[in-house]
């Protein structure tokens, strides 16, 4: 409860013209933020001037913020929506070398174990980025955010049913798709 009261605060502040508590309030989302744009965009380099874009914008409207809301859900939402117009902009996807995140291994795992789990990380960033934009969009928001469905719905402004359809949809594309890529293995039979 003290967080959100510190966050109340910070958003206060934000609106009055306080750089220094917008500036918290960015370090305190910059990651989230990036991961949506990043999963969203599956391009590191447009993540980050992504995730620049929505804090600007999230800057500009934050005197239209409704806080009933949580400031998270509404954040999210930015991103989501500015993500998906960027996506609407582009033709084709293309995934090089360059695009990769680089890692650091783990220095418990040997070089091999390291090289498969960043190849499956690879894969999975591929059959994400195959998906279709709506269903990307619910299954970053869930998995990678965490977000609950309803706070999924604030984010998208769909229905619940609608949510779940997607994302029950989403995931088994997904597992179509690294099937195919043989990341992962067939169903066994029940």
């Amino acid at each position: 409860m003290a967080e959100h009261a510190d966050e109340d605060t910070l958003i206060k502040r934000s609106i009055d013209g306080d750089h220094a508590a917008f500036a918290q309030l960015m370090e305190r989302y910059a990651g989230a933020v990036f991961n949506l744009a990043y999963r969203m965009l599956g391009n590191a380099h447009e993540a980050e001037d992504a995730s620049q874009e929505i804090f600007l914008r999230v800057y500009t409207n934050l005197a239209r913020f409704d806080q009933e809301r949580r400031f998270s859900t509404w954040l999210l939402s930015i991103g989501s929506n500015y993500c998906i117009d960027r996506l609407r902009r582009r033709r084709f996807a293309w995934l090089t070398l360059d695009d990769t995140v680089l890692t650091i291994p783990n220095p418990g795992k040997g070089p091999e174990h390291s090289a498969i789990e960043r190849e499956e990380r690879d894969a999975v960033q591929k059959a994400l980025l195959r998906l279709p934009p709506a269903y990307r969009e619910i299954a970053v928001l869930r998995y990678w955010n965490d977000l609950s469905y309803e706070e999924i719905c604030d984010v998208t402004g769909l229905p619940e049913s609608t949510i779940k359809t997607r994302l029950h949809r989403a995931r088994r594309m997904l597992a179509d798709a690294l099937r195919a890529e043989s990341v992962v293995q067939e169903e066994l039979p029940l």
